[in-house]
């Protein structure tokens, strides 16, 4: 159905392709049309496709198929169009035409969300106050995001610096982290004060992801409210509230930035993976690819595992100044290494060093290249360079969750036990769901096995198991060396049992290879509790 002027237009196709394909045809030939009229005679059509049944009486047609072409037409931009996941479905592998997955919508009078899709002419001169008019900015080839000045609701005009500082801080803080494109301050603060349309800010800046939220102090006491939005679909990404004692102002606005910044970088980076992994293969550019690498690598299964080294290869191929994918691949490679998947340790270490430092060559201030090489020398027992890197790392970006999680490992099998754990603790504090969460709490409690206190081990064990993503060996054995030091060895057996139902080659010579410590004998409190299971030598 194609809405002109309020009116509805019926047109009969033999097949929903050819429908499509007419839509666009109808758009680009008026867009083209339109280069050499006047703007006063400038008519823009919206158009919205949908495949469903519709009741027809008379001249009449209506029913919930032809309610969500409508929607779909008011969705639309002028000169553009929209079409629906069902009709999306019918034609994505037969025509020629780009669409942009804006996701689930909900639209008024439909009681399910609709699965929407968007093309739009890129040659159209748009008309002013539209998308894309004068002043508009395409969006960068990177994750990009505005941090809005945060509202204050305190009814206290002396505590706006409070609201702006934390502002400030997160535009800061985000500005660290190098795969984001990132507003700069002095842009955002124009909306200060003003009811804003979140849409139409990420429009005028050229960005994806909007950033909002507010402050309210009562006494000794202040609420922060965040809330991270995807402004192509309006649809809400992460949102949060925290509640700090307001003893150092200083200290509380780093506190905020470092948790804000640590808590939405994963949630952004889940967002650009889903859409990455939703779009064709054909269409995927150097950071698409990059994004589907990442969200293979973060299921933790070795099929996927592989499938993700070769899409960061792929990346590279086609950016080959593409530091993060060069640095991720190494992580890949280590990743085989430490969940015992590969049959030549040596082999694969050797190609994470080498990908890692490819990364540094490219940029060496890039915070996940110095990740990839602190976790690569972690498994070549090369301890003292792996917290080098690490905290190299964490000083390029403090809100680096895996960065601490990886310094926590480096540093329990270099025998820094006490500083280990705190390593794990801000892991955790910083990204609570992450999709490495499960690691991060198990080698903290293998580091709690280490250092002697078994019952945050137990804890941090059975909490693992109950994360969705644990995978691998690790949780089980953990498990087990603790219930073995508590002599409740039945159960130990047991928890050994299914640790080697995921690595059937799983013995304590493996363990001691692979887990290369600093002091001899370092990790003999696990190795220990595993033989009382019952693990083979």
């Amino acid at each position: 159905i194609v809405k002109l002027m309020g009116d509805g237009l019926l047109a009969e196709f033999p097949s929903v392709v050819e429908a499509v394909q007419c839509a666009v045809d109808i758009q680009q030939s008026m867009n083209e049309r339109e280069a050499d009229m006047p703007e006063e005679r400038l008519i823009r059509l919206r158009i919205g496709v949908n495949l469903g049944d519709i009741i027809v009486e008379g001249s009449d047609i209506y029913g919930d198929g032809v309610n969500v072409a409508a929607r779909l037409e008011g969705l639309a931009e002028p000169g553009g169009a929209c079409i629906s996941g069902k009709v999306y479905e019918e034609v994505k592998n037969k025509l020629s035409i780009a669409f942009e997955d804006l996701g689930e919508q909900k639209v008024k009078n439909i009681p399910e969300p609709v699965r929407v899709y968007r093309w739009t002419d890129a040659t159209a001169e748009p008309m002013p106050g539209t998308a894309g008019a004068e002043g508009a900015l395409p969006l960068p080839d990177k994750p990009s995001i505005a941090v809005l000045p945060f509202d204050n609701m305190s009814g206290d005009p002396e505590q706006e610096y409070l609201a702006d500082g934390i502002s400030e801080d997160l535009i800061t803080a985000l500005s660290k982290i190098r795969w984001f494109f990132v507003v700069a301050r002095n842009s955002t603060f124009t909306y200060k004060n003003r009811a804003v349309d979140v849409t139409r800010v990420a429009k005028d800046l050229g960005v994806r992801y909007v950033l909002e939220g507010s402050v309210r102090k009562g006494g000794n006491r202040v609420r922060i409210t965040a809330q991270l939005i995807d402004a192509t679909t309006g649809q809400h990404v992460w949102a949060e509230r925290y509640d700090r004692e307001l003893a150092d102002i200083f200290a509380l606005q780093d506190e905020m930035a470092l948790t804000i910044v640590g808590a939405i970088e994963p949630e952004l980076s889940a967002a650009e993976r889903e859409r990455a992994a939703r779009k064709a293969p054909e269409y995927l550019d150097a950071w698409e690819t990059y994004q589907r690498g990442l969200w293979h690598l973060w299921t933790f299964l070795e099929e996927d595992n592989t499938e993700a080294c070769g899409l960061f290869q792929r990346a590279r191929e086609l950016d080959p100044k593409f530091a993060p994918a060069y640095a991720h691949e190494a992580y890949s490679h280590y990743v085989t290494v430490v969940m015992g998947w590969t049959v030549d340790p040596d082999a694969s270490l050797a190609a994470g060093m080498t990908a890692a430092k490819k990364a540094l060559a490219i940029d060496d201030k890039d915070a996940v290249a110095y990740f990839a090489l602190g976790r690569v020398q972690t498994m070549l027992g090369e301890h003292d360079s792996a917290i080098a890197a690490l905290e190299t790392s964490l000083a390029l970006n403090p809100s680096f969750a895996q960065a601490n999680h990886g310094l926590g490992m480096a540093q329990a099998l270099a025998g820094q036990l006490d500083e280990a754990i705190d390593s794990f603790g801000r892991a955790e504090r910083l990204s609570p769901r992450d999709p490495l969460l499960w690691a991060f709490t198990i080698t903290h409690g293998l580091a709690c096995i280490l250092a002697g206190d078994n019952d945050t081990a137990l804890q941090l064990a059975r909490q693992t198991l109950q994360i969705p993503r644990a995978s691998g060996y690790w949780p089980h054995a953990v498990l087990a060396a603790y219930l073995a030091h508590q002599n409740q060895i039945e159960e130990a057996r047991a928890t050994v049992v299914e640790a080697l139902r995921a690595k059937p080659n799983l013995s304590l010579s493996y363990l001691k290879s692979t887990l290369l410590t600093k002091q001899p004998n370092g990790l003999d409190p696990y190795l220990d509790g595993l033989r009382k299971a019952g693990l083979p030598e």
